[in-house]
């Protein structure tokens, strides 16, 4: 391809000021009662209360708990005209306590709801799948003048309330969930980001049909890879339409515990790391109060990096050939490699767990270690059997520097050693190298099998990176110390794919002085942003004194949130709502007790039928409230069973399970 059409082709694909410096994409600036988004303000925090609407004081002390935990906007649901009504008496007792942050009445299904509350609230959230349409999963055949057909019913609907916000100078969020899209929208562009975005524009334009612009966009989904493209689309349809509206960022269904932060933080920092998101809300299934503390670290990544006032003062394809990006960032299309043992080709990600340091947190303070060290990267070994038992998340690779062991390992892993203390040991079976870049170059003695070759974004654009003399047993490891280094490795990828060099590539990162939520959030941020790219063929997290089970378990956690390796039970699970028909948190501990053991099962556990099978659109298995007491089962989008009493809903989705063929039963 001649370097002007690749410059075309990276035009085509824009969605962010610069993929290799932080710049933060300028929107508008939307006003929310007392708080402006968008612009060079900050990004906004925002969390949603799960109690019932119309119980006036406990909808009132939660908002307190959460503005005082740091909540900048409380969004509370209005499922009917009532709750709607009743959002006058919240407002004025929350004034009269002393408290002014902005309310957001969150709507579905209901015009009429949506109307009184953009009377009363600063903003309203509307989902343009279940605004003005039902959800009954069916295709249909539309021809272009029934489609307009339809575009014109749904204008007639919602054009009242976008009337009443201009009114009112209430703001809107048109946000689309990926799971809640209409039948009209999935048969006319399927289930696709592109689906999602032309949901919301469809509604945007009506809403400047009526010279209405406090608009804020939102295109949340379970699955990492669909929310980053859809928002990444949503953008460059705006850049190429001369919109800009602010972004609210959010990863819908993201659970609870670690698996929640790490979800939401490869969703929403990947954006992040691209300038992109004005206001953001982590969906745990926990008490809105402690979404507050992960999104607020989550933001505070970014309150040193610079900013941009203008998109037009920057240029959006810098021309150096490196970085005209030379993969879709709308697609999911992993980075072509050769199998080097098992790294690389179809190979799933590998985990690399760091051994070299002496754990005196731990108390181990030998050079020698002992085969109980790595009980904690997934390998227990029984004295009494004599053999190892392996987890589903024991890592593939141990990097011991100088280190040396005195015990045979397990036939699934290997050992990196650095390259002088590799050359020293008389038995190599399992062991290789790990060359410092020049090292690599300059001499004569290699593994024949697999050599690792440390490189840093210096050393990949030096001319003395001879990519001629990279054989094929050569696996890059890619490390950076820079504060926005999942651009610089993003950046060296990218040189890489330009020059043809097909090698895989493990990402290194070295973090200190960072709390175990800190770890979890950054790594799976600076990861997690390459992997749902396709880039990178393994995970490596260096954090000494850090247990290696926590950098353990995080690497696994990323790449089960990434979709690149499934190692346990994936769960859809909503963060609750004052629609919820049963409390959630204990549900989801009692459906992950029985089933935490079903490896690669996604089992989503929706509060109402609002989020409901939609929502869990991806998952095997859905246990989703249906009235007060009342569960009901899918199995994908089907339902299998009704009304099922809670107190046997869970035994029932067992058998449910079983039925399909998809339960074991658990080691002890």
């Amino acid at each position: 391809m001649l370097v002007k059409e690749k410059e075309n082709q990276a035009l085509t694909w824009v969605y962010c000021n610069s993929l290799t410096h932080y710049s933060r994409f300028t929107t508008r600036v939307v006003k929310v009662g007392n708080i402006g988004i968008g612009g060079t303000h900050p990004i906004r925090v925002q969390s949603m209360t799960t109690t019932d609407t119309m119980n006036t004081i406990a909808t009132v002390e939660q908002s307190i708990r959460m503005i005082e935990a740091g909540c900048e906007l409380v969004r509370i649901t209005a499922p009917s005209i009532n709750e709607a009504k009743n959002l006058e008496n919240i407002k004025k007792e929350l004034h009269k306590r002393g408290y002014t942050t902005p309310l957001v009445a969150d709507i579905h299904f209901t015009p009429n709801a949506a109307e009184m509350a953009a009377r009363i609230v600063e903003k309203v959230r509307v989902n343009p799948g279940n605004y003005a349409d039902k959800k009954k999963f069916e295709t249909i055949d539309y021809s272009d003048a029934s489609y307009e057909a339809e575009l014109e019913r749904i204008r007639e609907r919602f054009t009242p309330l976008v009337k009443i916000c201009k009114e009112y100078g209430t703001a809107m969020r048109i946000g689309t969930n990926h799971g809640s899209l209409s039948d009209r929208i999935l048969s006319r562009y399927g289930d696709t980001p592109l689906g999602m975005v032309e949901s919301a524009l469809e509604f945007v334009r009506i809403c400047e049909d009526n010279n209405y612009y406090d608009i804020v966009l939102s295109m949340k989904a379970s699955n990492t890879r669909v929310m980053v493209q859809a928002y990444r689309l949503l953008v460059n349809k705006m850049i190429g339409t001369g919109r800009n509206y602010p972004l609210h960022l959010g990863v819908t269904e993201a659970g609870e515990g670690e698996d929640g932060r790490i979800k939401s933080a490869i969703g929403i920092g990947t954006l992040l790391e691209d300038g992109l998101g004005d206001t953001i809300r982590v969906s745990l299934t926990e008490e809105p109060e402690f979404e507050i503390p992960v999104a607020k670290t989550l933001v505070e990544k970014y309150s040193g990096r610079a900013r941009q006032n203008s998109i037009e003062e920057k240029q959006f394809v810098i021309r150096h050939s490196s970085f005209v990006i030379p993969y879709n960032p709308f697609e999911y299309n992993k980075r072509e490699t050769p199998e080097v043992v098992n790294i690389g080709g179809h190979n799933v990600p590998r985990v690399i767990a760091d051994y070299s340091k002496k754990d005196t947190a731990s108390g181990d303070k030998n050079q020698i270690l002992a085969a109980a060290s790595f009980s904690g990267v997934g390998y227990n070994y029984s004295v009494q059997a004599d053999k190892w038992n392996l987890t589903d998340q024991a890592c593939d690779y141990v990097y011991l520097g100088d280190r040396t062991i005195d015990f045979e390992i397990p036939g699934t892993l290997g050992l990196i050693y650095d390259y002088k203390t590799w050359l020293k040991l008389e038995n190599k079976t399992r062991a290789y190298p790990l060359f410092r870049a020049r090292e690599y170059f300059e001499s004569g003695n290699k593994s024949d099998q697999l050599n690792f070759v440390l490189m840093d974004d210096g050393m990949v654009r030096s001319s003395k990176f001879e990519v001629q003399k990279v054989n094929k047993t050569v696996v890059f490891v890619f490390e950076t110390n820079s504060e926005h280094g999942m651009a610089e490795q993003r950046g060296m990828l990218m040189e890489l794919i330009n020059l043809k060099c097909k090698n895989p590539v493990i990402l290194k990162r070295d973090y200190s002085n960072l709390s175990e939520e800190q770890l979890q959030l950054y790594s799976s941020t600076d990861m997690g942003a390459l992997l749902v790219d396709g880039l990178g063929d393994g995970v490596w997290i260096s954090a000494p004194g850090k247990s290696s089970q926590l950098n353990n378990s995080t690497a696994f956690g990323i790449l089960q949130a990434t979709r690149t390796r499934i190692s346990k039970t994936e769960y859809i699970s909503c963060p609750s709502c004052g629609r919820t028909l049963f409390d959630l948190q204990e549900t989801t501990a009692k459906i992950r007790q029985r089933t935490d053991h079903l490896k690669g099962v996604k089992i989503g556990i929706m509060g109402c039928i609002v989020n409901g099978p939609g929502e869990m659109a991806d998952a095997d298995y859905g246990y989703v409230g249906t009235g007060v007491g009342k569960i009901t089962l899918y199995k994908g989008k089907e339902v299998v069973q009704r009304n099922i009493a809670s107190d046997k809903a869970v035994d029932a989705l067992v058998e449910l399970i079983k039925k399909h063929g998809d339960w074991v039963e658990k080691e002890n």
